[in-house]
């Protein structure tokens, strides 16, 4: 059949691709001079490349033996947590195709529904090989069924008893983080939102001190009231552009004169992107350029510290504990006053959002949710439209002149396989940004949360229109001749809609089973072959990059993006548990997926990806929840399938969707708290050495306004201190950030 042939066309030419770029990565990853782009956290510890004798597989092996201790270790909670969520896929995938697999397949393809139901309605019907193997291929009201029920009972109980145990990993690994003799800043500080208005004559330092040394006399040690710095801001960012451009026509000037001679001055034009306006003196330009803005910004500096009456701050405590036991208190007898909650680490914190008053973040959240219901609604439509468009068939009907190129054979079967996934990924990576601008509009403090906010939002829009849309309007408006016989007035309920949705919900697990493929052969091959970032780091290396600066900037590897990543997971994961039972197939891909993922990943978090902050570990709440999610929305598939088989006993599958949400009350009871906030007895355990609080106030401090700043490129700085500080004292200094 077609189907079958685009199918197998796909996995194919995906593999090969996959094979290719494995090669590339085999054989590029061993040549000294591409260690920077394959193995920059070993460069930043200042370890040199490979010699000949490590196997061209000890990457893998490496990744493999690590233990989730050394993960925290080099990587942090937060890429350790990431990686759990495969093992724990893993463990659901295996677990549940122990009994799927061998009992579910062999009933499904000795039934004849399929051949049945195509007698009957001739063109009407389409089916694939494939589709023989799941629950489609099995007649209505047949004792089969119980069968499938079963095994909706097993994914349930397995689902349950692995999200579970991985709870309570992460769970220990965080208390053990958190309990480290080695301290962290976040640990003894607090940020104080809502402050009421000052007294006459008193500041709001004042304010701030006499309240806390009222309330915490022993442990209470100063304040840090939030600033607008915004134009501060600004003019550090428009020096740090000049200084850099400074390094660049020096280097550049350096490097003509070592040509011969007296060399020759750089020169640009001022005007946009460097292409009009007067043309000057580079190194003259930019050094002028750094003298008045250098007296400007500090001079902003002191106007910032003059105009500290922002409603917010950040209280510094002597002992940790003792900011433990403030972060879980009510302080003013107003629960709208003096709110206090932990600290984010200093890298994350969002300080725009921290003294927003509690009045306009309430307003700010239901306004953000309104707009992100309304994309998850509007986004439906394109959705739909390429869901029904990027079928070769309809594309043809529609745009006549393609026909000369699927008339031959290759391209129309590499078409069929290719087009409605590419589609849909490039459609899906518009909206990342959108979300995350969303998120941080809600008055969010904190990056993590931020992130963890818009990864939310991102799997929900990811659930109702990929995998809702794609389902309903793949299956209805797969054919135009279904669509037809759905708007005619005579024809038009909703047991006919149920009765074309029931008839090709299976043959839509195809579509996701290439989905998969796609995603984890041409997905996970370009990451680890990281062929563009390292043609990116070439082509700098070569034509722009003058100054070591610039040399580090080219190949800085960057964090996990959370925010696209996890719910793309999650996404692969709803599917498979939604067709475990319907199509039990995908238990193959779908490990697949999870397996190589789980390795690349490893890898990814032990000599790759380097984090721009650490929340310990708190997108694991998240995660767990969605997993929960994936499962409820499986069940409530598999009801609604059932119920279209008209098994008698379909009632039966209300017992699982009531059980995951006491299954949910029961692990935000019992596990979650405790990642809300640092638990006393976690908090209460001795340090080696209890940081000074000037150094935790200076770690606090937004470079903008730090005196003797050495202009450095603060963000990748601090990727580079923050790997050093796990292994010393875990407080990183301003100073140790930048040099």
């Amino acid at each position: 059949m077609t189907a079958t042939s685009a199918f197998v066309t796909n996995l194919v030419i995906s593999f090969l691709v996959f094979v290719v770029l494995f090669v590339l990565f085999l054989i590029l990853s061993r040549r000294p001079g591409n260690f920077h782009v394959y193995y920059p956290i070993r460069a930043l510890r200042g370890e040199g490349p490979y010699g000949r004798k490590r196997g061209m597989f000890q990457w893998a092996i490496d990744a493999f033996k690590a233990t989730d201790e050394e993960l925290v270790a080099v990587a942090g909670l937060d890429a350790t947590v990431y990686i759990h969520l495969f093992t724990t896929a893993l463990e659901i995938i295996v677990y549940s195709a122990v009994f799927c697999l061998p009992v579910l397949l062999p009933i499904a393809a000795t039934d004849k529904n399929n051949v049945e139901q195509k007698a009957i309605q001739g063109e009407n019907y389409t089916y694939s090989d494939f589709d023989n193997l799941g629950m489609g291929n099995i007649r209505p009201n047949s004792p089969r069924i119980w069968a499938f029920l079963i095994a909706v009972y097993w994914v349930t109980i397995v689902t349950y008893y692995c999200l579970w145990k991985s709870y309570r990993k992460v769970f220990q690994l965080r208390n053990s983080l958190s309990a480290s003799a080695v301290a962290r800043p976040q640990q003894y500080t607090v940020l104080v939102r809502d402050i009421p208005a000052t007294e006459k004559h008193e500041s709001r330092t004042e304010q701030v001190d006499a309240f806390f040394r009222r309330t915490h006399p022993a442990a209470y040690e100063r304040c840090m009231i939030m600033h607008n710095f915004d134009k501060a801001e600004k003019l550090y960012t428009e020096r740090e552009t000049a200084t850099r451009k400074l390094e660049h026509a020096e280097a550049v000037f350096e490097l003509s004169r070592k040509a011969g001679g007296d060399g020759v001055r750089p020169m640009h034009k001022t005007g946009t992107l460097g292409l009009v306006g007067p043309k000057v003196d580079s190194i003259d330009f930019w050094t002028k350029k750094i003298q008045e803005l250098t007296p400007l910004l500090e001079e902003e500096r002191k106007v910032v510290a003059a105009e500290s009456k922002e409603d917010a701050a950040l209280v510094f405590f002597n002992d940790r504990l003792a900011a433990a036991e403030a972060a879980q208190s009510i302080h003013a007898a107003y629960a709208l006053q003096w709110q206090v909650e932990p600290a984010a680490e200093p890298r994350e914190c969002i300080w725009s959002n921290m003294h927003l008053p509690a009045w306009q973040r309430s307003i700010r959240q239901p306004v953000v949710y309104v707009i992100t219901f309304l994309t998850v609604v509007f986004y439906m439509i394109p959705i739909a439209a390429i869901s029904a468009l990027t079928t070769l068939e309809n594309l043809v009907k529609l745009v006549p002149f393609i026909k000369t190129i699927t008339d031959i054979k290759v391209l129309n079967a590499i078409l069929q396989a290719f087009l409605p996934q590419l589609a849909l990924l490039v459609f899906l990576a518009l909206l990342p940004k959108l979300l995350l601008a969303l998120s941080k509009a809600e008055g969010i403090p904190s990056q993590s949360h931020i992130v963890r906010a818009a990864a939310g939002k991102y799997f929900y829009f990811m659930v109702f229109n990929v995998f809702l849309g794609v389902t309903i309007f793949g299956a209805v408006f797969s054919s135009i001749q279904g669509f037809k016989v759905l708007i005619k007035q005579g024809n038009l309920s909703v047991s006919k809609v149920v009765e074309l949705f029931g008839a090709k919900l299976p043959p839509v697990a195809t579509f996701y089973i290439t989905y998969v493929a796609l995603k984890f052969f041409i997905g996970y091959g370009l990451q680890i072959s990281r062929i563009i970032p390292l043609i990116i780091y070439h082509i700098k290396r070569k034509f722009l990059c003058k100054t070591e600066r610039e040399h580090l900037d080219a190949w800085a590897p960057g964090p996990f993006s959370y925010h696209t990543s996890v719910p793309a997971d999650l996404l692969i994961m709803t599917v498979t548990l939604c067709y475990s039972v319907i199509a039990p197939i995908i238990f193959v891909f779908a490990f697949l997926y999870f397996f190589i993922g789980w390795l690349c990943n490893r890898n990814a978090a032990l000599n790759v990806n380097v984090p721009d902050w650490e929340s310990n570990g708190r997108m694991w709440p998240h995660i767990h929840n969605r997993f929960l999610a994936a499962l409820l929305v499986s069940q409530i598939t598999a009801l609604g399938y059932f119920a279209v088989k008209k098994f008698p006993y379909t009632v039966f599958l209300i017992f699982p969707i009531i059980a995951t949400y006491a299954f949910y009350l029961y692990c935000k009871r019992n596990f979650y708290p405790s990642f809300a906030v640092v638990s006393l007895e976690v908090a209460s355990q001795p340090v080696k050495e209890t940081p000074s609080t000037t150094t935790i106030v200076e770690a606090y401090t937004p470079t903008c306004l730090l005196d003797g700043d050495k202009f450095e490129d603060a963000e990748f700085q601090d990727a580079r201190s923050n790997m050093t500080s796990r292994s010393n004292s875990g407080i990183t200094s301003p100073a140790e950030r930048n040099v």
